[in-house]
């Protein structure tokens, strides 16, 4: 390993390590189903302060906490409703966020000074064990510099991070490729507060219509929950999106004809295959040195949701 470095989370004393690293106080980046996250001691404000360093995290953007199971959730929040009990039932281990009112020993740093807070119980096996043997419940943004792509592999966390995270648990490429999905468990109904892997329509078999709020401009006030901001999960290179193909024949003639470099993503295979693929994708792209990406958004259905969330959020000039 590099300084601390990447190293293999099959390693036999890896994940040991890595947890006691943890409890120390230190930041571990690991994989989860959705994308790397980029951990620390969920009760060690000290340590949760060290993610907002590293990552140059907005203060009122809140982190997620990830729990080895839903009985680790309930030393989290103040409340257990009944629909997260149903909610977390239908999708835990896996990609659902909950947000509900968080307990007073959370550290005000991981809710942004909010009253809520948002929990998660991750499927991916070595995230588990991490946090199993941590002890501790983790909170763990993406391992990524504030609003860039979302790393799928250890390489993209090595990339964006470099020396800002000491140890980089590589366990290969997220098979979920996007972030999960994240509701709030209000007394008015369930918020969708941001589109993900478990999609509306299966949320809706389980609790009926959702409240869908809209993104918000940069504030200062707390959000929420992460990924509402009007600009995220953006590449370096500058990124426009379309609608469809003559969009795009317009707007790669107007720029070589400028003498830029263009390049183009579009949605291939299934909802499930392009997610899986998405940023690995766009990192690829971003690292060609091209002076702009065109993204043809894939149709408007709810299966397609979360991937136009994240093209249209990457986008934003905001």
């Amino acid at each position: 390993m590099a300084r601390d470095g990447v190293i293999l989370a099959t390693h036999a004393d890896a994940l040991a390590q890595a947890a006691a690293r943890l409890r120390a106080g230190e930041l571990v980046a690991f994989p989860t189903e959705t994308v790397y996250g980029l951990g620390a001691n969920a009760r060690d404000p000290e340590a949760v302060a060290r993610i907002f360093a590293a990552k140059g995290r907005p203060p009122s953007n809140p982190v997620i906490v990830h729990v080895a199971d839903p009985n680790g959730a309930h030393a989290i929040v103040a409340e257990w409703p009944q629909t997260a009990n149903t909610l977390a039932h239908a999708f835990w281990p896996g990609p659902l966020t909950l947000v509900l009112p968080k307990h007073p020993d959370i550290p005000a740093i991981v809710t942004a000074g909010g009253s809520t807070v948002a929990v998660r119980c991750p499927a991916h096996p070595i995230a588990r064990e991490l946090i199993r043997l941590a002890g501790v419940p983790v909170a763990a943004p993406s391992a990524n510099r504030s609003g860039e792509l979302s790393p799928t592999t250890a390489a993209h966390v090595a990339r964006s991070l470099g020396d800002r995270v000491g140890w980089i648990l590589d366990g290969g490429s997220c098979p979920g490729g996007i972030e999960s999905t994240v509701v709030a468990v209000t007394p008015d109904g369930v918020k969708l507060l941001r589109p993900g892997l478990i999609l509306e329509t299966q949320l809706q078999e389980i609790v009926g219509d959702l409240i869908v709020t809209e993104p918000v401009s940069n504030s200062t006030k707390p959000l929420p929950s992460p990924g509402m901001l009007t600009r995220h999960y953006a590449p370096r290179t500058a990124l426009e999106i379309v609608e469809d193909e003559a969009e795009l024949l317009f707007l790669m003639n107007l720029y070589h004809t400028a003498g830029l470099k263009v390049a183009c993503w579009q949605p291939k295979g299934s909802p499930v295959e392009v997610a899986t693929g998405l940023y690995a994708e766009l990192h690829a792209l971003d690292a060609g040195g091209f002076d702009r990406i065109i993204a043809i958004l894939p149709p408007n259905h709810d299966d397609w949701q979360a991937i136009r969330d994240r093209l249209t959020r990457a986008a934003s000039p905001e």
